[in-house]
């Protein structure tokens, strides 16, 4: 019998058949379900072929999951991910308890001095990564340049908010299903809460006093929530309690939307044809101001980190270091156009002339990413970092709370008197809880 077996596997081999070769690594992979990290995916036998041996698996999930998802691996040390999508939230976060492995060995080409000032310091701890950015943003107005003309009007080079309550007044048209204002209404703390606090910011209000305790009950929330809901049951499409980035992307891409005000890096998106109806119709201008405009435009980076324990850091970091590298920025330029390049990384990014020809909105994106303050992002003193979140533990959870109180508003479910109630309530709860309040 064996004398059989073995002249079988012989004659296998012989007539050219072989098993083919398993990967020595596989890398399990968490990310959100946006468009560059869809690209990402798309491109990954590029760093196969580059990295024989290493597979990967990726796990996609919509972006309140994704928080959760990884959220719950890293504190029970589970391991179930071996290279995590976070943000610029959980990074120092994480960091500071020992969750995330430091990126020393990116490589001698990667070049860390070539990042962004704002998201690498973001992304770091003590002058060491943590995290690297796949892509970086602020908060821009993304509006229809015809239904502007149409309507008589003109963007301003600093807008307000009352100029676009204005102006989503002029250009809504129910009849046509195009909507004056697309506004993040799904609830979740970056989600609708990251929206709303840049837009309570502008109108002068702050999460936390100077000693912590929360600032619900005073009127500028109340200006900012009323305005908020006010403007988007006037203007807005309906079930707008439901829509957050790629649902309102979604919208705006088919013609539903006058004006937009969310992520710079939708602006690649939005003026792609081959996604886009009204690709050649956007035009760019800053997240509006009204009684200040510090914090009107938040800072964020979807950034790639390595959980502590995993058992895989090398190979996580040959990862890490090809999807945030030089090189595959000029591989999405090759296969996509410089238009669609992950954004609001690299300095070299913004002083390549094919690409600032290319993207219409780069100028707008690096201004808005360089003026964004996350220290001092608000019109009274603040003692958290973060301009539309609070870099401290206790945040997310109030936060995710207060989005649905939020959320209840603007369907109508909550009175806006009721919602800032309850947010006061929770947020001093949760924050005496935690020992910020005494």
């Amino acid at each position: 019998m064996r004398m059989a077996l073995r002249a079988l596997l012989c004659a296998g081999m012989l007539a050219g058949f072989a098993l083919p070769a398993a990967a020595d690594t596989t890398l399990t992979i968490a990310t959100v379900n946006n468009g560059d990290m869809i690209r990402m995916q798309k491109l990954t036998d590029d760093f196969k072929a580059k990295n024989p041996g290493i597979d990967v698996q990726w796990v996609t999930l919509e972006e309140n999951m994704l928080r959760q998802r990884v959220t719950t691996d890293i504190a029970t040390k589970s391991g179930q991910f071996d290279i995590l999508t976070i943000g610029t939230y959980e990074v120092p976060i994480w960091a500071k308890k020992g969750w995330l492995v430091p990126l020393d060995n990116l490589g001698a080409d990667y070049d860390v001095d070539d990042l962004l000032p704002p998201i690498r310091a973001g992304l770091s701890i003590d002058g060491k990564l943590y995290a690297a950015p796949f892509y970086g943003e602020s908060s821009m107005i993304m509006y229809r340049k015809d239904l502007f003309e149409k309507a008589g009007l003109t963007m301003p080079e600093q807008p307000t908010w009352d100029f676009i309550k204005q102006a989503a007044a002029k250009i809504n048209d129910p009849s046509t299903e195009t909507y004056g204002i697309c506004l993040r209404g799904k609830a979740g703390w970056g989600e609708n809460m990251a929206f709303i606090t840049t837009l309570a910011n502008a109108f002068g209000a702050r999460w936390f006093n100077e000693q912590w305790k929360p600032e619900f009950d005073g009127p500028e929330w109340k200006n900012a929530l009323t305005f908020y809901v006010d403007l988007m049951k006037a203007d807005g499409p309906p079930g707008a309690s439901s829509n957050g980035f790629n649902e309102n992307l979604a919208l705006f891409n088919s013609g539903k939307c006058g004006m937009w005000i969310d992520a710079t890096v939708a602006a690649s998106f939005v003026t792609d044809p081959k996604q886009s109806k009204v690709a050649d119709k956007v035009g760019f201008a800053p997240a509006p101001c009204e009684v200040t405009c510090k914090g009107a435009n938040w800072l964020w980076a979807w950034s790639l980190a390595i959980p502590a324990g995993s058992q895989k850091v090398d190979a996580a970091e040959k990862f890490i270091a090809w999807a945030t590298s030089k090189g595959y920025l000029e591989l999405v330029a090759s296969k996509e156009g410089w238009a669609n390049v992950p954004p609001g990384t690299r300095k070299s990014l913004y002083a390549n002339a094919d690409y600032m020809k290319a993207a219409p909105f780069a100028a707008m994106t690096l201004k808005a990413i360089d003026t964004a303050d996350p220290i001092n992002g608000t019109a009274k003193p603040k003692p958290y970092v973060g301009v539309q979140f609070a870099a401290i533990p206790p945040f997310q959870g109030i936060a995710t709370t207060v989005g649905q109180f939020f959320a209840a508003a603007l369907s109508g479910d909550m009175t806006i008197d009721d919602a800032l109630s309850r947010a006061q309530a929770v947020a001093t709860r949760e924050m005496t809880k935690a020992g910020y309040i005494k």
